[in-house]
Parts: C-alpha cells; sequence; structure tokens
C-alpha cells in the first residue's frame, strides 16, 4: 500500500488532466490513485469522462512507444495500483439553482457565457467544446469558393483533428450510471474490465467515494478536489461519519486576497457551485450550523418551489472535523507552465513519435494561442511567444499530495466562508479583514456565550473560537519556478 492514496475528483480540462498524468507518473511508493470522481465543470461530465477515457488511451499508446524505443515506461503507481472511475454530478446542487433563480439568472446561463468568452483552454479556431482545445474535433480552414450553396461555410464544421489519438466510443457503453437514490455506498463493483488501466464503476461518484472511504482505514486516503465540490457535498449529505474517515481534502479553489477569474471576487470552482463548497467547508468548524448556507428563498418562477435538495448534516455523536487545505488562486497562480519550456522539454519528443507528447503539445499549444489571443486584447508583452505561462491550479494539489512532508510548505488556518446568496458576490470568499483579535479558550463561557449567541460587536460569531471555519490556507510552496519543469520531467521522465 502506498503511503498516500488519494481520490481525485475532477473536471478534466487542460490542468486537470496534467494534474491526473502527475499523480499517475508517480512511483508505487509515492502516491496510489484508487479513484477518479468526475463532476461538470469547465465542461458538461460527458465530455469530462470522454476526456479521462482519452487520457488513459493515449498512456496505452505511450507505454507501447516507450517500450519500442528501448525507454523506461514510467507510470510505476498506474502499472500496479489500477484506479476506479466514477461519474457523478452533471449539475449544481438544486441549492444553487433555486438560488441563482431567485435572482432571476441561471447559472448554467452564466456558465455558459463563461465557456464561450473566458475559458483559456478553448482553442481560437475552434469552439474548445471538449475541454481539451478541441483536441477530439476541430476545424477546416476553407479556400475561397469551397462552400456549396445553402451550407455551413467549412470553417463551421468539425473534422477530426487527431484522429490517431481519440478512443472509439465504445467507452460510452460501459459507463451506465443507474439512480443513485437505488445505489448502496458499500455495493460492489460489477465485473466490466474495459481497459487494462482502469475500472469502471457503476456507482454515482458521490456513493463510490463513500465506499472507498467505509473500506479503507480512517485518515488514510486524501481526496484531491480540483473541479466544483458538488460530489463531495453530495456523499458529506449522504453518510457524515464516512465523509469524516478522509484523512483531508485537498480543494483547488476560491480567491482569498486576490481577484476572482470567473467574476471581480470568485474563482470557477467555486462559483460554479457555491453551496456545495460551502457545505464541505461548514465540516471544519467546531459548529458546522455556524457557517451552514442558507436555505435558498422561495423561487420566483414556479408556483409550489421544492424543499432545498439537501438537508442539515446528522453530525449526532460526531466529533471528527473535516480537514481541508485550501490551493486558492493566490498560490496557484504563480506556478506557471511557459511555452518555452514545453518547446524545450515536450516538442521535441512529439517530433519522435511520442503519442503522449503529441497530445499534450497540441492541447497546451491550443491554451497558448488563447492566452496570446488576450494578449493582443491589451493584457501585455508578457502574454506572446516563449514567456506565455499556464497557470498550473490543479497540478499543485498533487504536487503537495506526493511531497507532503517537505517542510517548505506553509499554511496560515483562517475562518474562510463562502458566500452563497449574494447578487454580486456568490463565490466570494470571505474573510475577516479587520485585524480584531479571536477570544481566548475560554472567554466564551465567561461571557456566557455557550449556546448559539454572538459575541457583542461580532454578529455571525467572527471572533469565536466556537464558530466559523478553520480551513489551512496554502501560502507557500517548495519553489514557483521550478514547479513546470519539475512537472514535465515527472510525466514525460
Amino acid at each position: 500500500m502506498a503511503p498516500h492514496r488519494v481520490i481525485i475528483d475532477t473536471d478534466p480540462g487542460v490542468d486537470d488532466i496534467l494534474a491526473i498524468l502527475l499523480a499517475l507518473a508517480a512511483t508505487p511508493d509515492e502516491i496510489e490513485v484508487v479513484l477518479l470522481s468526475i463532476t461538470f465543470g469547465n465542461i458538461d461530465v460527458e465530455q469530462c469522462l470522454r476526456n479521462v477515457v482519452s487520457m488513459f488511451h493515449i498512456i496505452e499508446k505511450e507505454l507501447e512507444w516507450r517500450q519500442s524505443q528501448g525507454k523506461a515506461e514510467g507510470f510505476e503507481s498506474l502499472k500496479k495500483f489500477k484506479p476506479i472511475v466514477a461519474v457523478g454530478a452533471d449539475q449544481p446542487l438544486e441549492d444553487q439553482m433555486m438560488m441563482a433563480d431567485y435572482f432571476r439568472t441561471s447559472i448554467i446561463q452564466a456558465y455558459s457565457q463563461f465557456l464561450k468568452l473566458n475559458l483559456l483552454t478553448i482553442d481560437v479556431h475552434t469552439d474548445g467544446t471538449d475541454g481539451l482545445g478541441g483536441i477530439h474535433s476541430s476545424v477546416s480552414t476553407p479556400s475561397e469558393n469551397q462552400t456549396p450553396p445553402n451550407q455551413a461555410p467549412l470553417s463551421c464544421q468539425p473534422r477530426s483533428q487527431h484522429p490517431h489519438l481519440t478512443p472509439p466510443e465504445t467507452w460510452r457503453e460501459i459507463f451506465s450510471i443507474p439512480n443513485a437514490n437505488t445505489q448502496s455506498p458499500s455495493q460492489p463493483l460489477a465485473p466490466a474490465p474495459a481497459s487494462d488501466f482502469f475500472i469502471p464503476s457503476p456507482n454515482p461518484a458521490h456513493l463510490e467515494i463513500l465506499r472507498v472511504l467505509d473500506t479503507s482505514p480512517p485518515n488514510t486516503l486524501s481526496i484531491i478536489a480540483i473541479g466544483p465540490l458538488t460530489n463531495l457535498a453530495l456523499a458529506a449529505t449522504e453518510s457524515p461519519p464516512t465523509f469524516l474517515r478522509a484523512k483531508q481534502i485537498l480543494v483547488m479553489g476560491g480567491a482569498a486576497q486576490c481577484p476572482g477569474n470567473m467574476t471581480p471576487v470568485a474563482e470557477f470552482n467555486t462559483y460554479a457551485d457555491s453551496v456545495a463548497a460551502a457545505r464541505v467547508y461548514a465540516l471544519t468548524s467546531p459548529n458546522p450550523k455556524s457557517t451552514m448556507p442558507p436555505a435558498p428563498p422561495p423561487s420566483t418562477h414556479t408556483p409550489n418551489p421544492p424543499p432545498p435538495f439537501l438537508g442539515e448534516y446528522d453530525l449526532v455523536g460526531v466529533k471528527e472535523r473535516l480537514n481541508i487545505k485550501l490551493f486558492p488562486l493566490d498560490i496557484t497562480s504563480r506556478h506557471l507552465l511557459t511555452r518555452g519550456e514545453v518547446q524545450k522539454t515536450v516538442q521535441p519528443l512529439a517530433e519522435r513519435g511520442s503519442p503522449l507528447a503529441e497530445w499534450v503539445t497540441a492541447i497546451l499549444e491550443s491554451t497558448y494561442r488563447k492566452i496570446e489571443t488576450l494578449g493582443k486584447q491589451g493584457m501585455g508583452e508578457d502574454f506572446k511567444g516563449e514567456k506565455i505561462g499556464l497557470s498550473l491550479h490543479d497540478p499543485l494539489c498533487v504536487w503537495y499530495a506526493v511531497s507532503e512532508g517537505d517542510s517548505r510548505w506553509r499554511f496560515e488556518e483562517e475562518d474562510i466562508r463562502v458566500e452563497t446568496a449574494g447578487q454580486w458576490t456568490r463565490g466570494m470568499c470571505v474573510i475577516d479583514r479587520r485585524g480584531r483579535k479571536m477570544m481566548d479558550e475560554g472567554q466564551d463561557k465567561e461571557r456566557g456565550l455557550v449556546g448559539e449567541g454572538d459575541v457583542p460587536g461580532d454578529t455571525d460569531g467572527w471572533l469565536s473560537r466556537r464558530k466559523g471555519n478553520r480551513l489551512k490556507r496554502v501560502v507557500g510552496s517548495p519553489g514557483e519556478e521550478q514547479f513546470g519543469r519539475y512537472l514535465l520531467e515527472r510525466i514525460f521522465g
């Protein structure tokens, strides 16, 4: 058994794929990926699943190529520990949908606009709907007079960009997800060997998370959450005691002291399902009720609105608190993978026939072209040529899992709460910046504040040690400048 066993909860876009590759390329004595649980996010959940299956397809071809070249195959952890793949949430929690409805806007509409206008993984020349810059399909570049009458221009007609790197569509048949209400967390896996490298699960992802936690010793399994936290919120609500068996949750999300990348104050993963994030964060609190999101107001568009989708946690007899280490934009944005580094390290391998290098180069070059286009729109000289950098948001969480014992990782414990009801601030990480000192242990009793009351002058318990969340925010890593090179070396050898 590897010293670090992990579940990766993911919405596989570009940096998610890099994060998963980094984990699978580890050695067996570093990390074991037990489960990949798939959620919606950068793209719809079916495309997310397709990207994961494609990744395993490419790894299989890469190992064959390395063997034919007399190279070390690598991916030793993957070869020893075959991960489970489970499909999860395809939309935010109903609470989130109802809250969006209250403000007369749909989170799905806002999310779609984000995909169309802002997502850096969209290819400049394609719709980029696969989340990997159009790797599965691209568009033709028509010459004059090529378009037949009464037909869409060829620039709108998709064709396969890398057909030899895209798996057959048979993967759809092995992932038939049953109704979550009919499944038990302890249901054994159905024998459906569709790949030499992963095991498809018949369970919805949140129940598969619980099954894996329930069959593992307590405090031995970490969850690396690099997408919206919907699957985790569902698992936590289904069985809080089982969910709290997790050693820690490594969350890529939020913007603590910096601007957001979805709105001026919100990071995408947290914005995409702020209710889920708020519910999961509440489990770090001495009193989870003190930070749970409020019930959504009645819908303005339905005569008989349903009750909130998820109720309060059943924590009777439960003393454990969740250990969350948060990797917000503040720290992840500073760890870059530049185009120059990719051209130096990966492109030569692609030219020599490496399937993985060809795949990764195509995905990243699409991303760099999009960033370069934004640079031409006024983002500065650093946004062109070899200087262009992709922020390694999700891979940073995996780097921590692999190198957890490194003393250069630094944290600050903070009461971080997620705004769920704000018209302009949904998904914002709210932190008390007033500079006021928290009450010492025992002062609550001295002031008679042993129940639900607030400290005088401190509404919502920001100064009380009996209320609020307790997250460890990552503020330092072993090296911002070295991480991009380290990631490529680990994946490509």
